[in-house]
């Protein structure tokens, strides 16, 4: 998680439920705002937290709130208010990965731009916990449509963020809803007055907790990023591990079983891997950082904790495969090359929807971090050649080979072939392992950069042309690809659209839509024909693809047939050339988006209906 403590989250008095979350999605130790705002938290006292943003603070409010949520009631008991649609959204997904094992609960991330009559509908369903930005809740306390007369706790988080856009009034006015006698924990980078006015009208006897950022960055190291899809991590890691001019790899992800499942995906990919997390024994720990300094492992996959302290010259380079949620946990991370004057190089992979996490390391490093290109398959066919040229020329060099000279000349002789053909089949036959030429993978959508307006223009024009273009390719005629039926946990109660499935399958796997079919809108789930070979780690990451509020939660129902026709109601098969539209689910302040990707807007009836 970040900066070193003593404590573990099994030292705090957690519900079990919320203990067994942590476990599973593999935080080792809390950070300092962690291991300070649990405790009081727990004991329902008020507390202000004096942080900067990428701290841990999340988990700091909402794993003490969820543990003292009471299941059986159906109304608002955790209030949470956030300076951006955004940050709504990722507060309220990581509270429902906390709560994973809380049966019955719900919670319902409110922000302008989302349809006003689907949170109704979730409103009324009842939810026990409402994150929102200020002006939405305002909404719909005019139309008193949110209750907050029986609120446990209430949540101000980056206050100081919601001061600069204009909301303090509208925080004022919300806190006046709720009951005198709320429990309520207040974040914010920095203090100034009108927060701290707040403060001390609001909250009763705080206990205040300052986390002193120590961040600082090695100036010998290189900081890059790319903007990447998830899907895809695994196919543009092992493009930049190719081609980067490298010794030594660490590669940071945010959970044990992670460090095991990508280790072994890259030994399947023939790299020298090893797992490093907090599960291994020390005996263990010590034999593979042995093997990383003699040069029989090349790549670790390590958790932040398993990491600490390790100092290893051979690591050139350090990847953050998953972005850390801690500034200080990524300071850590990328100090483990550029050590003792020596030249490191950061690589730093970012979500679309992560961007305001990279923008929170900058923030705290005080160092701009520049954006990279996705090394292309002719990248990785001129590294791959150099490399055999070099191989070549280490042979010539320090081998005897005399006898295999006399075998050529031999097979020459006998075949009357060309020593050039000779040569060229023997090359083949060396690299017919490894291909000097990389067959294409699956379609990257690449960002190769985070684009400004002009890119994002340009990027939006090749997706305007792709489906003419497919069309004029003749690839959109029907084929017999085997494809299997699939189960969605979201349907026509919950706001969900043929478009909005079609558009978040399409966007989050790549899959032209096409190979999306059949797909049948029901009451409260929905179904939909995917191809049978479809790769298992684009049907993980679809299961936390969010469409209406909710995650789709695929599961496999039967082998589909191949028929097109359709007979059921809201039945369609989307044409290669629909631009299909992506769900509310992803959202900026902008547009409603996280991901860059264009939306349909409404219309602006539609707008002023939802303003009402």
């Amino acid at each position: 998680m970040g900066t070193e403590t003593a404590l573990s989250f099994s030292d705090f008095a957690l519900a079990e439920p919320l203990q067994r979350a942590v476990r599973e999605i593999g935080y080792e130790q809390p950070s300092p705002i962690q291991a300070q705002s649990i405790p009081p938290l727990l004991a329902g006292r008020d507390v202000i937290g004096l942080a900067q943003t990428g701290t841990g603070k999340t988990a700091a409010f909402a794993l003490p709130l969820l543990s003292r949520v009471d299941l059986s009631l159906r109304f608002p008991q955790i209030l949470v208010l956030a300076p951006t649609r955004e940050l709504a959204i990722q507060v309220a997904e990581a509270m429902q990965s906390y709560a994973k094992f809380l049966p019955g609960f719900h919670v319902l991330p409110i922000y302008g731009g989302q349809s006003m009559g689907l949170q109704l509908k979730q409103l009324q369903r009842g939810v026990q916990v409402v994150v929102g930005t200020p002006g939405r809740i305002q909404d719909h306390l005019r139309r008193e449509t949110l209750k907050l007369d029986r609120l446990q706790a209430v949540v101000l988080d980056e206050a100081d963020e919601m001061l600069r856009m204009g909301f303090i009034d509208a925080v004022e006015d919300i806190l006046k809803h709720t009951p005198a006698q709320r429990q309520v924990a207040l974040f914010s980078a920095t203090m100034p007055e009108a927060i701290r006015r707040i403060a001390r009208t609001y909250l009763r006897d705080p206990l205040e907790i300052r986390i002193k950022s120590t961040t600082s960055t090695v100036a010998a190291i290189r900081q890059r990023y790319w903007l990447v899809s998830g899907t895809h991590k695994l196919d543009a890691l092992t493009r930049i591990l190719e081609v980067e001019d490298s010794n030594a790899w660490i590669i940071f992800v945010r959970t044990k079983t992670a460090t095991v499942e990508l280790a072994e995906r890259l030994e399947a990919r023939g790299y020298a891997c090893g797992a490093l997390n907090g599960d291994m024994t020390q005996a263990m720990r010590e034999q593979t950082i042995e093997r990383v300094k003699s040069g029989s492992l090349d790549i670790v996959v390590a958790t932040d904790v398993a990491a600490r302290g390790l100092d290893v010259e051979r690591i050139t380079h350090v990847i953050n495969y998953d972005i850390p949620n801690d500034t200080e946990a990524y300071v850590h991370r990328i100090g483990r090359t550029g050590r003792a004057g020596r030249k490191g190089e950061a690589i730093l992979f970012v979500a679309p929807r992560e961007r305001y996490l990279l923008k929170a390391i900058e923030r705290a490093t005080g160092q701009p971090i520049e954006p990279m290109h996705l090394p292309s398959l002719e990248d990785v066919a001129d590294r791959r050649t150099s490399q055999f040229k070099e191989q070549l020329t280490t042979v010539l060099e320090t081998e005897d080979l005399d006898r295999f000279a006399s075998l050529v000349a031999e097979y020459q002789s006998e075949q009357e072939v060309s020593l050039e053909r000779i040569a060229a089949a023997l090359a083949f036959l060396a690299q017919r392992d490894r291909p000097l030429v990389p067959d294409a993978p699956p379609a990257v959508p690449s960002l190769d950069k985070a684009p400004g307006p002009r890119g994002a223009r340009r990027l939006e024009e090749r997706k305007e042309r792709a489906p003419r273009e497919r069309a004029a390719a003749g690839e959109n005629r029907p084929d017999d690809t085997p494809m299997i039926l699939y189960r969605l946990a979201v349907g026509e109660s919950h706001g969900a659209q043929v478009k909005n499935i079609v558009g978040a399958i399409a966007n989050e796997s790549g899959l032209p839509s096409r190979l999306i079919r059949k797909v049948q809108v029901h009451d409260d789930y929905s179904t939909v024909e995917l191809p049978a070979d479809l790769d298992r780690g684009i049907l993980e990451h679809l299961q936390k693809v969010w469409v209406a509020g909710r995650p789709l939660q695929i599961a496999v129902v039967g082998t589909a047939e191949r028929a097109r026709t359709s007979s059921t109601r809201r039945s369609v098969s989307p044409k290669a050339d629909a631009r299909p539209v992506l769900s509310v689910r992803k959202s900026t302040p902008e547009d409603g988006r996280t991901d860059g990707r264009e939306v349909k807007k409404p219309s602006r009836r539609k707008q002023e209906r939802d303003k009402r």
